[in-house]
């Protein structure tokens, strides 16, 4: 198994769900195809593919610094979605805000200060979620988002691809393969902010697809601690469907230490995708 030799290039009619497609024009399904032709375009030909095609190709070096700011991006806007919005996902620790919450009333008699405890409990999240995902980003710019060429490109079962509409870097992905279990790891996808709800993430996750199918893997597997419920609709308009999931997920960087466990929890989703039977 390994990467193919020619350079594909996915181009693909952005246009997922309704509410997803691109603003004035018609849903169109996603079509796969080699590089396109040599033939030149007119004018009027190629402003329109400006518009409606994001053409997914394979890393490049010059590609290195808009992949490591879409990547830096996407994962800093976790820490206010892990801090708050990934609170609802742990009914556990709202009990015990609310028990602390209540204890500080009994133990100080003070109804400014009880109105001030779920404040300082958000805050404390706040700041332990973004010392936790930096660190964590920090980890991962340091390994494979340092040298992609290194940990996606060269190695035998890798590979790492951008999408470009516009002619700029708007997304991202990778694929590693896992030989001993004959599966491809989806791993660093995302998708720059300004240019979300157009399909995109939805044709990368394709092409990843498409790879491990032209590879001969058995199924792609990925997990994912994200807390917006939209991406793991999106993993499952995908195909994949969950196979499992974690409370106790350590990301690289955390010390685990009281506090940290107090005011910072993430749920760790594992999906899976079975492309053949073994």
């Amino acid at each position: 198994m390994h990467c193919s030799s020619p350079k594909m290039v996915c181009e693909t009619k952005i246009v997922a769900d309704e509410h997803d497609a691109i603003h004035g024009t018609k849903k169109e399904s996603i079509l796969w195809s080699s590089p396109p032709s040599s033939t030149p375009l007119n004018p009027a030909e190629a402003k329109d593919v400006g518009k409606d095609v994001v053409f997914i190709r394979e890393f490049e070096r010059g590609d290195q610094e808009e992949v490591r700011r879409i990547f830096y991006e996407g994962i800093m806007e976790r820490i206010p979605n892990t801090a708050f919005r990934g609170l609802w996902q742990q009914p556990k620790t709202q009990f015990l805000y609310v028990l602390l919450t209540i204890m500080c009333f009994y133990m100080t008699k003070s109804l400014t200060l009880t109105c001030c405890a779920p404040l300082i409990l958000m805050g404390a999240r706040y700041y332990y979620s973004r010392k936790v995902i930096q660190n964590y980003l920090d980890c991962a710019l340091h390994t494979d988002m340092a040298d992609i060429d290194a940990y996606y490109m060269k190695p035998t079962g890798s590979c790492f691809w951008v999408a470009v509409l516009d002619g700029r870097v708007v997304g991202i992905v990778a694929a590693q393969g896992h030989e001993d279990e004959n599966t491809v790891e989806l791993r660093r996808m995302s998708v720059d902010s300004r240019y979300r709800g157009k399909g995109i993430a939805k044709a990368l996750g394709r092409r990843v697809l498409e790879y491990a199918m032209r590879n001969n893997y058995a199924g792609v597997v990925l997990g994912t601690t994200a807390v917006k419920l939209a991406a793991h609709k999106l993993y499952e308009s995908l195909g994949f469907r969950r196979t499992g999931q974690s409370e106790d997920y350590r990301l690289p960087g955390m010390s685990r230490s009281p506090l940290e466990r107090l005011f910072f929890q993430i749920r760790h989703t594992r999906y899976r995708l079975q492309l053949r039977e073994e």
